[in-house]
């Protein structure tokens, strides 16, 4: 009765919701890739390291190299327009600014703080380590707009330093964070807490549905549901640590037969900012067995291209639902030299999560497949099949 009661006040609320249509880009590590530079791995746990919580103010990006959808906010008055990920794995704002002049901020849209009637700077600094090196800014207050919801006194980092040739070619000009305000770096208040607290919303929720197989109409919703996104129920299950936007994993099976390895629990980030699926180290070797994959040069973990029918299903037991990732989602066609490679989408992560059961990070490749709805007001998260 709790979902269908949750389907319905949503679909009450229809009218209110803000839509903010977002783009698929290659990702950094593509267009590195094409001029003949390959990334190494990052475990995209890393960012969830308690170094970022607010006792200090640090950001880890090193996982961005593979994220691809971005869409537009504007900051100041009169209005400066950038492209940025939304991510639910972090909670602060920042964008390029005319502070920094190294070549990665160059080739984006930079803030001009000088241009803004309603520009304040509070004096703070912050970094974010990426790599080698570190991206370095200064925090400020301004009017931000995202979708037509104008946020008033919103803090907002200003980038001073970009160092490093991957945010040259990264699409993004900046990163919104959807988290808890619990890890908001130097204590920031994030966006959609003022959003809340300044009663911009018809109701504390927002939701994203992200395209499948390169296609465009990938779409983050703000203030309910878009019934049009999904089909069938939504399936609710409790945030168990009001940090990320973390839960609870009972099971997981391949092919439907039931590994016993979330018998003693597991936990999930739902994290936009990753591109992957992130399965705990120690349950990877089999995974990728149960695939056939073997692992390449390159670390990437590779198919035979032919056998992609014959692939299990992988399925995540979360609150006695269980919710199936079929092999094309998991599995990313790749065209060189006009040769097909099939790689897997899934990579390991090394980091525990709390009480010490093993870590999933459900990122784009399970969000794909599952419209996803993040609730503050009651602290819960819902899935439903992506229409």
């Amino acid at each position: 009765m709790k979902c269908l009661v949750a389907v319905l006040v949503c679909v009450a609320l229809v009218e209110g919701i803000v839509r903010i249509p977002l783009t698929k880009h290659k990702s950094m590590r593509e267009a590195l890739r094409e001029e003949g530079i390959e990334l190494s791995y990052h475990d995209p746990a890393l960012k969830y390291q308690p170094d970022e919580f607010s006792s200090s103010a640090n950001m880890y990006i090193n996982n961005y190299a593979d994220t691809t959808y971005y869409g537009a906010i504007s900051i100041g008055t009169p209005p400066q327009s950038f492209q940025v990920l939304f991510d639910t794995g972090s909670a602060n704002l920042w964008v390029d600014s005319i502070y920094c002049s190294t070549r990665a901020c160059n080739t984006h849209t930079k803030f001009n703080p000088r241009e803004s009637s309603t520009y304040s700077a509070n004096g703070k600094t912050f970094f974010l380590p990426y790599g080698a090196g570190s991206l370095h800014g200064t925090f400020g207050y301004d009017t931000v707009n995202v979708g037509g919801i104008v946020i008033n006194h919103q803090e907002i980092g200003l980038s001073t330093n970009e160092p490093g040739q991957n945010f040259v070619v990264a699409k993004f000009d900046g990163i919104l964070g959807l988290s808890y305000p619990s890890i908001s770096a130097g204590g920031e208040t994030p966006v959609v807490d003022n959003m809340i607290s300044q009663n911009l919303l018809s109701a504390n929720i927002f939701s994203f549905y992200l395209s499948r197989g390169g296609q465009q109409g990938s779409v983050l919703s703000f203030g309910g549901v878009d019934t049009s996104l999904y089909r069938g129920q939504i399936y609710w299950t409790p945030v168990t640590s009001e940090t990320y936007w973390q839960i609870g994993v009972q099971g997981f099976e391949i092919n439907g037969r039931e590994t016993g390895w979330c018998s003693q629990g597991c936990q999930s980030i739902v994290d936009t900012g990753t591109s992957t699926l992130t399965a705990p180290s120690q349950f990877i070797g089999d995974i990728m067995q149960a695939i056939g994959a073997q692992r390449s040069q390159n670390g990437m973990y590779m198919v035979d291209c032919s056998e992609l029918n014959h692939l299990p299903t992988l399925s995540f037991v979360i609150s006695g639902v269980a919710l199936p990732l079929p092999p094309s989602a998991y599995i990313s066609q790749h065209y060189q030299n006009g040769n097909q490679f099939c790689s897997v989408d899934i990579g390991p992560t090394y980091l525990p999560s709390h009480n010490g059961q093993p870590l999933w990070i459900f990122g784009d490749v399970f969000l794909r497949e599952y419209y996803s709805i993040y609730d503050r007001t009651n602290n819960h998260l819902g899935f439903a099949s992506a229409a």
